[in-house]
């Protein structure tokens, strides 16, 4: 059984979903589940692999080394918020850190897995931003900056986010899904493969026919947490076919 999961944005400040996610891993090998692929934005927000010893890291870190050291195979894709998890990070875990795109064949069937913002080609203020915080020499320069001021630094820039996609939203709300011509060739670079990702907070189940073949596109749901309830999803994949499972824990 493969599992697919995106956008859990863990944090301190979500206790519901980080019981959740907790819970939900925990389960895996009780659910006869061979690998766990997340599709990005598994933490609110990731300033270098140094922050792996703050509690609440090590807390997501050393459950993720349980469920790996349980057999299950762990697997990560970068996402918008956590791009700069690193190999530190993934060998403590005990995952495997994976290119996006990545093409998953198993058996009977083929998927691509995306985090998904690659597709959203409209927002170009956004993909330049994307192209620069994804280059060696961003990165490094940023990784050279004391801990305290990264996490400062994250800090303003989500903000800044928040308040860009509140004036997207108010406006041309286009800009916060994918371009459809992008699907398209997306698709077609990948052999037509059944896409899966997250990223858009738009979860769905979509047709696509890209050169005369029919094509599948899965968006994995953000999770979330209510005044009492924490949610979210997963895509179950158990050799046959691809299905969303609800994820749900109620609030203490």
């Amino acid at each position: 059984m493969l599992y697919f999961i995106s956008d859990l944005h863990l944090s301190p400040a979500v206790p519901g979903i980080t019981a959740l996610f907790l819970d939900f891993l925990a389960s895996l090998p009780g659910r006869q589940a061979s690998s766990l692929y997340i599709l990005g934005d598994f933490f609110d927000h990731w300033v270098g692999d140094d922050d792996c010893t703050y509690p609440y890291n090590a807390r997501i870190i050393a459950a993720l080394r349980q469920a790996a050291d349980q057999g299950i195979e762990l697997n990560l894709l970068h996402g918008n918020r956590d791009f700069l998890l690193g190999q530190d990070f993934a060998t403590a875990a005990g995952l495997r850190l994976l290119p996006d795109p990545y093409v998953l064949s198993v058996v009977t069937w083929q998927f691509v897995l995306s985090h998904g913002d690659i597709l959203c080609t409209d927002d170009r203020d956004y993909q330049a931003f994307r192209t620069q915080v994804r280059g060696a020499a961003w990165q490094g320069e940023f990784l050279a900056k004391p801990l305290a001021e990264r996490k400062a630094i994250a800090a303003a820039l989500r903000q800044r986010s928040e308040a860009i996609k509140a004036e997207k939203r108010d406006g041309a709300d286009y800009l916060m899904d994918v371009n459809a011509a992008t699907v398209e060739d997306f698709l077609r670079d990948n052999g037509y493969a059944t896409l899966i990702h997250g990223h858009t907070h738009r979860p769905d189940r979509h047709d696509h026919i890209v050169d005369g073949i029919h094509c599948e596109r899965w968006v994995l749901a953000d999770w979330r947490q209510e005044v009492s309830r924490a949610w979210g999803d997963c895509l179950v994949w158990d050799g046959e076919t691809l299905q969303r499972e609800s994820l749900q824990r109620p609030l203490a």
